[in-house]
């Protein structure tokens, strides 16, 4: 069984979304793709992708038809089965002939549930609500957080407000052009 990894890029302060639930303050994609090296090596273990419906919006979006030439994760993206954790969602199209497996209910479950069918790692990534169930529920065994050189003074953090204390153990530290850190704890169980 693989581990659970919560992948989220935020501004030093911790925030993952502005004041008003956007992204925008990372639309600079420079800074992002200066860890591509970074990105490739930690996907060489994952065996699947699992997003909310909202992120895999904004990923169905751009991930598809983006150039594996200027963004090298797109191929192992583009190529690693995609989940799509939603009670609203009918369908989750991916490109033109490609779609994600919508799970429905609790998502804690169908993270469990796909940590059975996987012997490889799960990558989540942005999410914050199924993020946030998988904190509290203790399935979370990687934090990574790709830390952007930039205050915003308020928005929403990548942890829930009610999480509560959480030991973690810094694996590894590696900092990049540009002044972006990756930051990857192991949690304490």
């Amino acid at each position: 069984m693989g581990k659970v990894i919560v992948e989220q890029i935020v501004s030093a302060d911790g925030y993952a979304e502005d004041a008003d639930g956007g992204i925008g303050f990372f639309a600079n994609a420079e800074w992002i793709n200066g860890v591509d090296g970074e990105q490739l090596r930690m996907l060489s273990g994952v065996a699947a992708i699992v997003l909310g419906a909202r992120t895999h919006r904004m990923f169905a979006d751009y991930w598809p038809t983006a150039d594996p030439a200027v963004d090298p994760v797109a191929t192992p993206i583009r190529e690693l089965p995609k989940f799509v954790v939603s009670s609203s969602l009918e369908s989750a199209p991916w490109g033109t002939s490609d779609s994600a497996e919508v799970l429905r209910g609790d998502g804690v479950a169908a993270v469990r549930g796909l940590r059975h069918r996987f012997t490889g790692n799960l990558i989540v990534w942005g999410s914050l609500s199924l993020s946030d169930a998988l904190l509290r529920a203790g399935e979370v065994d990687v934090l990574r957080l790709r830390v952007l050189p930039m205050l915003l003074g308020r928005g929403r953090s990548f942890a829930p407000s009610d999480l509560g204390l959480r030991r973690l153990s810094l694996a590894t530290a590696q900092s990049f052009a540009g002044g972006l850190v990756v930051l990857e704890y192991s949690l304490a169980p």
